[in-house]
């Protein structure tokens, strides 16, 4: 009869809507979980990114400016060891023309020592020697003077050599560094490109379930109106029922 089809009818749908709203209910459940996670996965790698890419910009001012000074430092090296190397090319002339000179007054003063000896013995005085004397204080102020700027030229050809050799390893570092960043980077835009992929589809397949766990919960409120409230008799369920699906 109408009474026993209505109540099978109802004890099948009731029980096939119950299972449909708790199986879409744990997906929804699972599906909001997944979004957030990837939502939270792109953000995370969105800032990484940033942090590598300012990294990369600091290193590549680091290698801009270390550059100019290397350049500016290596500028003012070479001048002063030219300096140096043209101030001993002076000294030395300036020591061999004093030598000459100093020596050319030794000769005479061997020439004449002897006469000078002579009449000074004579007078009761001591002979004159010219200039003899303090050739070797002027000449060993010359070498000393030589020294030091052969020195300046040695020290400051080591210094360039070795800020040199600085120079070229910081570059090489630096850009192996910038190479491995260069590679994470790639790589976390990819992987941000489908983390983002998937959560577009996950909100997609979430809205959609979304859209049949109302879908079976709006079953249910009519299915509470026609098989479980039982103060209305099945006439009256059959005619709301009409009324329902006229309106």
């Amino acid at each position: 009869n109408k009474e026993a089809d209505h109540k099978a009818y109802c004890d099948t749908e009731l029980a096939t809507n119950k299972q449909t709203r708790e199986d879409k209910s744990a997906e929804v459940e699972k599906l909001a979980a997944e979004t957030e996670g990837l939502t939270a996965q792109v953000a995370e790698l969105a800032n990484e990114i940033t942090e590598l890419s300012d990294s990369i910009a600091e290193v590549q001012g680091s290698r801009a400016e270390a550059t100019k000074n290397r350049a500016s430092e290596k500028e003012s090296n070479l001048k002063t060891i030219a300096d140096a190397k043209q101030a001993q090319v002076a000294v030395q002339k300036a020591i061999s023309v004093l030598r000459s000179f100093y020596g050319a007054q030794e000769e005479g003063v061997g020439a004449s020592l002897l006469q000078s000896q002579k009449k000074g013995a004579a007078k009761g005085r001591e002979p004159y020697t010219g200039m003899v004397g303090g050739s070797k204080g002027v000449l060993g102020m010359l070498d000393v003077v030589l020294s030091d700027f052969a020195r300046l030229e040695t020290e400051t050809s080591s210094a360039e050599d070795a800020a040199t050799r600085a120079h070229e390893q910081f570059m090489n570092e630096s850009s192996e560094d910038l190479e491995v960043k260069d590679t994470t980077v790639k790589h976390k835009q990819g992987k941000k490109q489908q983390t983002e992929q998937r959560l577009r589809s996950t909100k997609k397949e979430l809205d959609l379930t979304q859209e049949e766990l109302d879908a079976a919960m709006s079953f249910y409120d009519k299915l509470k109106v026609d098989c479980i409230d039982t103060n209305l008799s099945y006439e009256e369920r059959v005619k709301m029922r009409e009324e329902e699906i006229q309106s």
